[in-house]
């Protein structure tokens, strides 16, 4: 019989640095996909020595691990910062474009100005002429970006909870506003509120919708 322990999501293979620089920011973003409120962005510089068995792309973590590690990440960065670009904006100029305006923004707050930014993802704008390296899966390569992912989905999660005590019908405390098929629902039953990103296709009749 195989046991497995609380340590399932072991950072073993998760890296402490791609380049060799000496103040290396990982950064990822939360909530891209979701049809209410905003993108949210961390970005974190971690010692060196930083290790944690848990940490892990923060998809992979339950809500109960990512909590844990969240006071954990702030206590040993050398520097963090978590920024939000809110729904209006994502509207304005779209969600690709607004997820990495708020990467910008974190980088930005950082406390140590980076030498070398690892992102996840595949798509980045250059940032003050620092040099970046994009990254599939990086949340699950690098621990600096897996940091990133924990902040930026905690703080936003924490974000749509506090917003859901304002709006009971949606249950932004459960779906966070992801597409949902309650959410959807909700959507047709209450119409759409003010913290709905109204450049996304809120639901499959989108075109009957009035909005």
């Amino acid at each position: 019989m195989i046991w497995f322990s609380i340590f399932e999501t072991s950072n073993i293979m998760l890296k402490s640095k791609y380049s060799k620089y000496k103040f290396e920011a990982g950064t990822d973003e939360a909530g891209r996909g979701c049809l209410a409120g905003p993108v949210v962005a961390a970005a974190v510089i971690l010692p060196s020595d930083f290790k944690h068995d848990l940490l892990n792309d923060s998809k992979q973590l339950s809500e109960k691990k990512r909590q844990l590690l969240k006071p954990i990440i702030e206590k040993e960065a050398l520097s963090f910062s978590v920024s939000f670009v809110y729904q209006q904006k994502i509207d304005e100029i779209n969600i690709l474009n607004a997820s990495i305006l708020a990467m910008h923004f974190s980088i930005e707050k950082l406390k140590i100005q980076p030498d070398f930014i690892i992102v996840d993802g595949n798509r980045f704008k250059k940032h003050q002429n620092i040099p970046h390296k994009t990254i599939v899966r990086g949340d699950s390569k690098y621990l600096s970006i897996a940091a990133a992912s924990v902040l930026a989905k905690t703080y936003r999660d924490d974000y749509m909870e506090k917003l859901h005590l304002d709006y009971l019908a949606y249950n932004w405390k459960n779906n966070k506003g992801y597409p949902t098929k309650e959410h959807r629902q909700a959507i047709r039953d209450f119409g759409v509120t003010e913290h709905h990103r109204k450049s996304f296709k809120l639901l499959p009749e989108q075109l009957k919708l009035e909005l």
